[in-house]
């Protein structure tokens, strides 16, 4: 591998490759210096003026469920360095960060890991087939003939394969179908979570950067969706760096490879995984630097903002007059002809598998609280409940009990329109209504802990608990019904907008986007860091086709089959008190009410630990995913012998003693799903993995608005007009993105 990269990226290559980063990352870093001050007056303006969300019914959890391990296990993974296939001790901890020990032994004396896989912008291949048809795909003229080696051999035929179109890939296999559905469960959760990278509640940091993205994307003509916009900051600038760079370097590059075709593919991968990472290392280090400069002057530009709020928003109002006056007619004509006939066919494609999803989460957590149910009454009772709770407490974070409200969006299609709209793929709409499912399961879940858990105070007997956790039960299904109702309407419009707008743009750009340095004259000076022309006229486009949006999503409300609430449909004397409850500390049911709250471990081991480790593995819950029935996941076997199995037979004599998987607790502090430098190679730092955001944040619009209901409750129902719906919207955008990862 050195030979290779020696040979193809010597100093003279990589200069080059620094310099051409280097531009890239100026020429978009300016974008994104003037996008951080609209950002910032956008917010500042939403935060007087904005009304805000409808109140959700269900409470959320303000504490996250940290230090949980989702899944762990035994899987095997091929080490490119010698081309052997080595069992590893996997576990995906509460950061979705997939994490490789040498075995279980080494994680238990807090040894390194070997590596700690971001899997932002990662696709989950299950056959070598699909593989080697990306890897033909993304290199052409390189595809090996017929009857020949591929580039990998599995020694199973349960592959599972991380690929990335600019990172390192990585080879796992497992030895049964059902191992091999499990741990597709679980990645797939990572990928989801990893590619969600940018928090949500950065209001203005989040949408300066992914306004800057499709602004400079724009400026190359390169409108509609990007699926590389996921993960955080630093990963999607490098991805944006690569879309640029990749080509050249494989145009300059491919041919002077040598080898068969796989080698010459295999040897592809590494190089595209070197500049990754070296584009990686200089895009953080000047993201940093800029951020840091901005964050500098913030407290500068928010005096600004105060003191001349009025005269800005006057300003801005009068630019966005003259060009509507000067475009309107012809986005009028655009939106007519080109997008409004295709609104209800986008809509409805988007609505059926969104509407499965949200029912299915519903169906879930329905039976898992009766299931419990029905385990107090013919079981433990109230003895057994901190268990049976700690358990229901995760189910949010269970993949394999939610991959059936997840896989409801994989048909998810637009069929032709996908092409004339230009969407390159359905991925960031399937992840975004998955994620809002997970949430919407995780608020349904821990309301009803916070209801039970008041309820508990009261001292109930076997038969009242169990008649108060049905009470309790259709309470929360019927918050859950609302509030799943609000979030899949803002999912449509915010999809509907993702869809349309760039398309809009688009067309409209060879007639109007020329007209547009005219208005420059119009923006004081002072307020030319709050107001941008571009961004005010796509706010104009974005509103003439907001209307007929809006129109589509209440007509479809009124239809029976998707579980929607009419916009007119409010619900009345909503729980006053409910939300004071959620203002306590969190529950800890393993403390209050489980002996060990379904730690599992050892026995031996806990009754010697002190008192605050006992606290701290009960916290831990040992692992989410524990398979009842089958012995999955697999529990480390002991170390194997140096030399690295090869055949199907050495694979099943190392596994053959596995037993079921119990996590151990977490010994050491993980990186939080950030990518982790090779230690021969100082490069990469590990870098914290912020909180979810949104992957449809994309348009610079204000808050999208609409009518929608006013609070809510669980009592009872009736009907009342909405007021207007809100003023035009503030602000959305859309992320999508690779991660880099690396060995220890």
């Amino acid at each position: 591998m050195g030979d290779v990269l020696s040979t193809h990226l010597d100093d003279a290559r990589r200069q080059h490759i620094a310099e051409k980063t280097g531009k890239i990352l100026t020429e978009f870093l300016r974008f994104y210096e003037d996008q951080y001050g609209v950002a910032l007056f956008n917010s500042m303006r939403h935060e007087i003026e904005g009304t805000g969300l409808p109140q959700a019914q269900l409470l959320w959890r303000k504490v996250p469920l940290e230090e949980r391990i989702i899944f762990s296990g035994n899987l095997f993974q091929y080490q490119e360095e010698n081309k052997k296939w080595r069992n590893r001790f996997s576990l995906v901890p509460h950061n979705y960060g997939l994490v490789l020990y040498e075995n279980k032994v080494a994680y238990e004396r807090q040894i390194p890991p070997r590596a700690v896989i971001n899997s932002a912008g990662y696709k989950i291949l299950t056959s070598l087939d699909q593989y080697l048809e990306l890897v033909g795909n993304s290199l052409p003229g390189t595809t090996p003939k017929s009857g020949s080696a591929p580039i990998l051999k599995c020694p199973t035929q349960f592959p599972l394969i991380l690929w990335h179109p600019s990172a390192r890939h990585y080879y796992f296999c497992m030895m049964t179908e059902a191992e091999q559905d499990k741990w597709q469960a679980v990645l797939q959760d990572c990928v989801r979570h990893c590619n969600n990278g940018i928090p949500e509640d950065s209001k203005v940091e989040g949408p300066a950067f992914t306004d800057a993205i499709r602004m400079y994307r724009q400026s190359k003509e390169l409108y509609g969706t990007w699926e590389m916009l996921c993960g955080n900051e630093v990963q999607i600038l490098s991805n944006l760096v690569m879309e640029e760079l990749g080509p050249e370097l494989k145009a300059e590059l491919v041919p002077r490879l040598k080898g068969k075709p796989q080698e010459r593919q295999r040897q592809w991968i590494q190089i595209s995984d070197a500049v990754y990472r070296m584009v990686y290392e200089q895009a953080k280090a000047r993201f940093e630097a800029v951020l840091s400069k901005l964050q500098l002057a913030r407290p500068a530009m928010e005096a600004v903002i105060r003191t001349d709020m009025d005269q800005i928003i006057t300003s801005k109002e009068h630019l966005a007059s003259k060009i509507r006056a000067s475009i309107l007619p012809k986005a009028e004509v655009c939106v007519r002809n080109h997008v409004q006939p295709y609104i209800p066919s986008i809509l409805d494609a988007l609505m059926v598998p969104t509407s499965q999803g949200f029912t299915e989460v519903r169906d879930v957590f329905f039976k898992e609280v009766t299931d419990m149910n029905l385990n107090v009454i013919n079981e433990g009772g109230i003895d057994k409940l901190g268990e049976y709770m700690e358990k229901l407490s995760q189910l949010a974070y269970h993949p394999l009990k939610m991959h059936s409200c997840y896989e409801k969006m994989e048909p998810l299609r637009l069929d032709g329109l996908q092409q004339r709209f230009d969407v390159s793929s359905m991925s960031v709409f399937k992840q975004r209504a998955q994620i809002h499912m997970r949430e919407q399961m995780d608020n349904a879940v821990y309301t009803f802990e916070t209801l039970l858990h008041q309820e508990l105070g009261k001292g109930p007997t076997k038969e009242e608990l169990c008649k108060s956790i049905q009470r309790i039960l259709e309470r929360v299904l019927k918050k859950y019904d609302y509030d799943s109702s609000t979030v899949r309407k803002r999912f449509f419009r915010e999809a509907l907008l993702q869809i349309t707008i760039p398309f809009l743009l688009k067309k409209l750009a060879p007639t109007c986007k020329s007209e547009l340095s005219r208005f420059q004259e119009l923006i004081f000076e002072d307020f030319a860091r709050f107001i941008l022309v571009e961004n005010t006229y796509e706010e104009v486009v974005l509103q003439t086709v907001m209307k007929d949006i809006l129109q589509a999503v209440k007509e479809a409300a009124v239809q029976r089959k998707h579980n929607l609430y009419r916009d007119s449909v409010v619900m009345h004397n909503s729980d006053p008190n409910l939300h004071l409850l959620a203002e306590g500390a969190p529950i800890d049911w393993g403390e209050e009410y489980g002996d060990s709250g379904g730690g599992g471990g050892d026995p031996g081991v806990q009754e010697a630990a002190p008192v605050s480790e006992k606290r701290r593995r009960a916290k831990q819950v040992v692992s989410v995913v524990q398979d009842e029935d089958a012995g999955l996941p697999f529990e480390a076997a002991p170390e194997p012998a140096p030399s690295s199995p090869d055949s199907v037979t050495e694979l099943r004599g190392l596994l053959a003693g596995d037993l079921r998987a119990e996590s151990p607790p977490l010994a050491s502090p993980l990186l939080n799903g950030a990518p982790v430098q090779e230690s021969p190679q100082p490069g990469l730092a590990p870098e914290a993995t912020s909180p979810p955001a949104s992957p449809l944040r994309q348009l610079p619009s204000e808050k999208l608005g609409g009518p929608e209901p006013p609070k809510p409750s669980d009592q009872e129902t009736g009907e009342q007009v909405s007021g207007p719906g809100g003023r035009p919207p503030i602000h959305t955008t859309t992320e999508d993105s690779a991660g880099v990862q690396t060995e220890f």
